[in-house]
């Protein structure tokens, strides 16, 4: 495999013009509101499985574990329930399913209208969860939830990444991750304030939030123009260009308009995307849609994500401040966001990407000691002091911050821009659903490895980001600054993939002549 690579920069010698005007600024902050949607419930479902009330009314037995604890008791087990840990997950095999179905509705329909779809099953579900009487009404709702998250994470990073200027295409993207980040904080806040209202009815409100974020992604939806490659894949020239032109903000719009019509009839050559995708030539790409996505789960953020009050909660924080730690994380979490946005287009993917992963190993490291120290095998802290808790909790958040300005944003980001319009709905198919495979396995065994793993639940994750961290390192071009639909330089230039590349032209050569 090659080593490090060359920054390619604007290797493909193209630069197209283009502003950064404010129709297209405020068109990809309203599409990436569509984030909202999943980061309310990454925040909202961790803190409600820690409200008394709700575990008292949908998992008794969870609640009786709990509450006849003592200190001595083995902490790691309190919460080790795997009907509990399927109210979290649910959702996300629901998001792989519809995933998969949003890629052909994106292609054919356009960005927009999945968009739309995401924000009404996102609204269905909410409504049900926040009346639910059962745990089926729950998981039905859950479901529906996850049909929406599907749709929305299909199609906001492509349609961000189409609309965005080639110079501002990394920033403007991470207005997704950034949305994720606020409605996570969001959630954890509400969780917080909820969580103290007499009577225990506070969860139905947390559930029921929901439908905010989905009443915003519909309204932006239907408020949105296409992209211009949507519109071009779609036979509409005329409108694209008119588009292309609004977005660009300047007079001559030629060279990028060509190319965007060029990259469209050549995919309309393919009338099987999945199966192309297969092909030799879009192996270096496959790699990267499967792998940022896995590796982004299994730097263990949705631990946190999912279950940081769960996890205060067995460290030894009480109810009302384990919830008050999830909004630290959360607060830290949208901060560092902003961030990445800042640098990611003036220093790159590769150079977030490894700093980010050196960080959250040192802190994994740190927590893990911090935890089997005070904890040792038996799950047994005695009395937690203050100045430790605290110390924890600024650990966590300086491993949540190294996540969330490299792997949270970019892990959308990178996937979104590598791939040629003839496979590029379903090339993000694959990475929402490779994404939530890792999301639903992570959330269905988290506490169930807390139990049995204990403190090395987090040895377990760090190996993890040194494996994705040398991934990185070795095997990812430098994609800053490369106009989309001239990507295929960058793995021209790299050592390790121009191979395929070259293979797949000599194969097409060979074949030529031999039909000469």
């Amino acid at each position: 495999m090659g080593g490090a690579v060359i920054d390619t920069g604007h290797g493909s010698g193209k630069q197209y013009p283009g502003k950064l005007t404010c129709k297209v600024l405020w068109t990809c902050i309203v599409a990436a509101s569509g984030g909202l949607i999943f980061g309310y419930d990454l925040g909202i479902s961790g803190g409600v499985t820690s409200m008394d009330s709700f575990l008292k009314e949908f998992f008794p037995s969870v609640y009786a574990k709990e509450s006849s604890m003592t200190p001595s008791d083995d902490q790691y087990c309190k919460f080790d329930s795997q009907t509990l840990t399927l109210f979290t997950s649910s959702l996300y095999l629901a998001a792989l399913v519809s995933s998969v179905l949003a890629s052909r509705i994106t292609r054919l329909l356009g960005r927009r209208i999945t968009m739309l779809w995401g924000g009404i099953l996102f609204l269905c579900g909410a409504i049900l969860n926040a009346s639910g009487q059962n745990l089926s009404m729950l998981i039905v709702g859950r479901l529906f939830l996850g049909f929406g998250i599907g749709c929305a994470n299909q199609s906001v990073p492509i349609y961000v990444s189409e609309m965005a200027p080639y110079k501002y295409r990394g920033a403007l993207n991470m207005l997704f991750q950034l949305t994720i980040t606020i409605g996570i904080l969001i959630a954890n806040l509400l969780n917080y304030f909820f969580a103290k209202i007499e009577g225990g009815w506070g969860w139905r409100l947390s559930l029921g939030g929901a439908a905010v974020p989905a009443l915003l992604i519909i309204a932006g939806s239907l408020t949105l123009p296409d992209t211009p490659n949507s519109l071009i894949e779609r036979g509409k020239h005329d409108e694209a260009k008119e588009q292309l032109l609004k977005i660009r903000g300047v007079p001559n719009v030629d060279e990028e308009f060509n190319d965007l019509v060029n990259a469209s009839e050549a995919s309309k050559l393919v009338k099987h995307p999945w199966r192309t995708l297969l092909k030799r030539k879009y192996r270096p790409q496959l790699a990267f849609a499967v792998g940022i996505p896995a590796f982004q789960q299994l730097t263990g953020m949705n631990v946190i994500t999912f279950y940081a009050p769960v996890l205060f909660k067995t460290i030894g924080f009480g109810s009302s401040a384990s919830l008050m730690s999830a909004v630290i994380t959360g607060g830290v979490n949208t901060l560092a966001t902003f961030v990445s946005i800042l640098t990611v287009d003036k220093f790159g993917r590769r150079t977030l990407f490894l700093e980010g992963g050196v960080q959250m190993f040192i802190c994994q490291i740190i927590i893990t000691t911090a935890i089997a120290m005070k904890f040792g095998v038996d799950g047994n802290p005695g009395v937690l002091p203050n100045w430790y808790a605290y110390g924890l909790v600024s650990m966590i958040c300086i491993y949540v911050a190294g996540f969330a300005w490299s792997w949270g944003p970019l892990g959308w980001l990178v996937p979104s821009e590598i791939f040629p319009l003839e496979v590029r709905s379903a090339a993000q198919s694959v990475n929402v659903s490779v994404n939530m495979i890792f999301t639903f396995a992570i959330a269905q065994v988290f506490t169930a490895m807390l139990c049995h793993l204990k403190f090395g639940l987090f040895i377990f994750f760090a190996i993890f980001v040194v494996i994705m961290t040398m991934f990185i390192y070795k095997l990812l071009p430098e994609t800053k600054g490369v106009p989309i639909e001239e990507m295929t330089v960058v793995w021209r230039k790299h050592p390790y993939w121009r191979r395929f590349l070259d293979d797949e032209e000599h194969q097409v050569v060979s074949q030529r002549l031999e039909m000469v």
